[in-house]
């Protein structure tokens, strides 16, 4: 019944993932234990943690229940207060800030860990620093940056109590309730029942998600007011790439206006480059001097055309699982040239990883921010400032 989005089953994979080396962090002398209640089953992973709440080592994913509610806790870790053991509850997400959900995940776990009987003193929550680099040698400390909720956790205990409340409500009724789709289904994610809840509304032959940069948000607040259909959308709501969009599926017909591209590419020199990077991003990183959720390089894609009408065509990739930063970088370099307009898709993105390749690479420094660099009479994005008087970037 639950059918959750391939980006929705990639986030579970990066919170495992963030978790394994969380246990990493804080257990640093693997002196912990860990709780699977997959494998062990509710009942003895409950037992499991009680008893290992009177002892005084790390304790991972202990489970907790308590007034009809259960929680599973990240990260226990004992504190000595005067001569009793006392117990320090760290959350870890995955995410790179404190988001208002987790505020009230944090709420719910405390509210339960206490109600359980155990001695909470504090509860922190752990996220992702994108501004750590990471040192390489397996070393991800300072990987996770923790904030203190505390305080705010251990005073929604009435608020808690009505949620839970809540949810016993809906679970006694004889029947599941009816409500219909809507913005509440993207928030704070993609929920894995929408497939199952919106099976009998009626399907749309021209979906509005296919709208580029219309949020899924936009889509179900449109749905609320019985707007399904792409043939049913204002224009005013949607900017001249959207209206485009809808004009010719609606009419089945392809846009390609041949005779602008001609006029705009005509007063650029040849050789021209038209280039294409791809990425790779790990909320853990793998490769020494990179951020967590960095745009790593591994792949460009590169024609030239030059003024005999000759095109040809340069590519690179790199899949031998090693860093493919410096690689990457002597390849763009060899195969750029040193003149000539370079257009690209979106020019900031491109200029962007082309910055972060120099600041790792010093040595190709000049020969890399050439490359998004020229006249100042040129639509460039770059700082014109580079030797190359017709070097320069244009998003296409």
């Amino acid at each position: 019944m639950r059918e959750d989005t391939s980006a929705t089953e990639t986030s579970f994979q990066v919170g495992y993932q963030v978790g394994d080396i969380a246990r990493r962090i804080y257990d640093p002398d693997g002196l912990g234990a860990l709780i699977d209640v997959a494998t062990e089953g509710f009942d003895a992973a409950f037992k499991r943690s009680a008893e290992l709440l009177n002892s005084t080592q790390p304790i991972f994913e202990a489970g907790f229940s308590a007034g009809g509610a259960m929680a599973f806790a990240d990260v226990m870790l004992p504190v000595q207060t005067n001569g009793y053991t006392a117990w320090r509850m760290v959350e870890v997400k995955s995410a790179t800030s404190v988001k208002d959900y987790h505020r009230d995940d944090l709420a719910v776990q405390a509210f339960i860990a206490q109600t359980a009987g155990v001695p909470l003193q504090s509860i922190a929550l752990a996220h992702i620093d994108s501004s750590w680099t990471y040192p390489g040698d397996g070393n991800y400390i300072g990987l996770l940056k923790e904030s203190d909720l505390t305080a705010e956790a251990f005073s929604r205990t009435d608020e808690v109590k009505a949620w839970i409340s809540q949810a016993q409500s809906v679970d006694a009724m004889p029947a599941e309730p009816e409500i219909g789709t809507g913005a509440h289904c993207d928030v704070p994610y993609s929920c894995g029942f929408y497939d199952y809840c919106s099976r009998n509304e009626p399907k749309a032959e021209f979906p509005i998600h296919w709208l580029p940069r219309f949020s899924a948000a936009k889509v179900r607040e449109l749905a609320i007011q019985g707007v399904i259909d792409l043939r049913a959308v204002p224009d005013e709501l949607l900017n001249e790439k959207q209206l485009r969009v809808k004009d010719h599926t609606l009419t089945n017909t392809v846009h390609f206006d041949a005779a602008g591209a001609a006029a705009d590419l005509a007063v650029h020199s040849l050789p021209a480059y038209f280039l294409d990077f791809e990425t790779i991003q790990f909320a853990v990183p793998i490769w020494k001097g990179t951020r967590p959720y960095q745009q790593n390089t591994f792949q460009f894609s590169l024609h030239t055309l030059f003024a005999s009408g000759q095109l040809d065509h340069t590519e690179f990739l790199d899949i031998s699982g090693n860093d493919p930063a410096e690689p990457f970088a002597r390849a763009l370099i060899a195969a750029c040239g040193i003149s000539g307009p370079v257009y690209v898709y979106n020019a900031g993105f491109e200029t962007a990883r082309m910055s972060e390749l120099a600041a790792r690479y010093p040595q190709f420094s000049a020969a890399l921010l050439a490359i998004p660099d020229g006249h100042p009479n040129s639509p460039t994005c770059g700082h014109l400032k580079f030797p190359h008087p017709e070097r320069g970037v244009m998003a296409g």
